[in-house]
């Protein structure tokens, strides 16, 4: 299986997690098991990222830093150093 099959599985898990979630709190279930769905729609998300930003370093990122081009170089830093403060929120 490809990474990005994997990166999909766990979007398309997160997604219909998510509709669960939506549903349980429309119903007004219990909030701890709201809670626990909701931590499982997280976790998929935090793999799904985490898997492309390897994606990302092991191809995008390598491929900029052998390049010449120093405005590429940083460009690229810049992009994952931004990803990363966002992610970090």
């Amino acid at each position: 299986m490809t990474t990005t099959e994997k990166i999909l599985i766990n979007f398309k898990k997160a997604a219909s997690l998510l509709s669960k979630v939506n549903k349980m709190t429309e119903d007004k279930e219990y909030c701890i098991d709201i809670m626990q769905q909701n931590l499982a729609v997280i976790g998929l998300l935090k793999s799904a990222h985490q898997m492309l930003m390897e994606r990302h370093l092991n191809t995008c990122f390598k491929n900029a830093m052998a390049a010449k081009n120093e405005k590429i170089k940083q460009q690229m830093i810049d992009e994952i150093l931004k990803v990363s403060k966002l992610s970090n929120k």
